[in-house]
């Protein structure tokens, strides 16, 4: 069930979905769209976060895991016990490490060494197994390296499958629900969405939503200063989860009304303006979103509903963006609230 809300009114404590699902997959989804209402005093316009955190892996990556998995599964492409093999920068590794846990399926994630400590402990808890490149391609950087790295373990594998998040199109595909959820639960009434990218499959997932249903709401990607999706001039990147070091196969620029870039800086800042004017502790990609806001308010029309996308949760960034001793050693000019959090 969706639970409609009226955009400038205070949101009531939102009934679960379900009260009882068969399994911990099936909370998958129908996560809570929430009003900014203190960081959204400063605009003319209103905020909902979509906090795809609340999904039982901690990010919108589980509802992409799942649903590939489930309908190579239904498709008889694999079977229990076969090896699953992906290229992650964390949110889907953790989505496909729960699932396949699940489901009795066996994972090697890819990662490069950007990985976080605390993501590392969680994909080694469900029982993945975990291969880092150390070298970034000199044309498409870690990504590159990554990709060349699953191709040689789906050679030296036999049962392996390649989830492929960055072809597959039920990665697209399954953020129609996604954007649906947010136009109902908004009742139609959504100007716009902000979205980060990476493989740009929720970008354009909700792109695809509301062309086919002939929706007013202007999409804006979210995109990392120094990536290549929506700019030639690459740059190195320290926040991982947003923006890429190669182009997407699943972007449509015609479908995109709008982007903006972020620094590294400003996703920070974002995370830590999420935290201390709204309690809510979420990634990089979040913080970018916020400041990307901030960045494109002047084109926002007032009264205007906006919906944010938030993937996925801020624990796993305790190392770094929530550390003022990190923030310090690589951002050296930045100011951070007086009170932070220590580890």
């Amino acid at each position: 069930m969706i639970h409609s809300i009226n955009p400038f009114l205070p949101i009531q404590t939102l009934i679960p979905p379900s009260a009882n699902p068969a399994n911990i997959l099936e909370t998958i989804g129908d996560t809570p769209l929430v009003a900014l209402q203190r960081i959204s005093q400063a605009y003319s316009f209103e905020m909902f976060a979509k906090m795809e955190s609340f999904n039982p892996g901690g990010s919108i990556k589980d509802r992409t895991a799942h649903t590939i998995l489930s309908t190579a599964l239904r498709e008889g492409k694999i079977k229990k016990g076969d090896i699953i093999i992906e290229s992650s920068s964390g949110n889907m590794a953790i989505g496909l490490a729960q699932a396949c846990l699940f489901y009795g399926l066996q994972l090697i994630v890819v990662v490069d060494p950007k990985l976080n400590k605390h993501t590392a402990k969680i994909l080694e808890t469900y029982g993945a197994t975990i291969e880092t490149v150390s070298k970034p391609e000199k044309n498409g950087g870690f990504l590159k390296s990554r990709l060349n790295r699953v191709a040689e373990l789906l050679k030296e594998n036999p049962n392996s499958y390649w989830t492929n998040q960055y072809e597959n199109t039920l990665n697209p595909t399954t953020h129609h629900t996604t954007m649906s959820e947010i136009a109902e639960a908004l009742q139609g009434e959504v100007a716009y969405v902000f979205v980060a990218t990476s493989t740009c499959g929720t970008l354009m997932g909700c792109a695809e939503y509301i062309a086919r249903n002939g929706l007013s709401t202007k999409i804006i990607a979210v995109d990392a200063i120094g990536s290549v999706l929506f700019a030639k001039d690459k740059k190195e990147r320290l926040i991982p989860g947003h923006g890429a070091g190669v182009p997407s196969n699943f972007l449509e620029l015609d479908s995109v009304h709008d982007v903006v870039h972020v620094s590294d800086e400003e996703c920070i800042e974002g995370c830590w303006r999420l935290l201390k004017e709204e309690a809510i502790l979420c990634g990089g990609s979040s913080g970018a979103i916020i400041s990307a806001v901030d960045k494109y308010k002047m084109n926002i029309e007032k009264n205007s509903a906006c919906a944010l996308i938030l993937c996925d949760r801020g624990e796993r960034y305790l190392d770094t963006i929530y550390n003022e001793h990190w923030v310090k050693t690589h951002f050296p000019e930045m100011n951070l609230p007086h009170q932070s959090i220590t580890i």
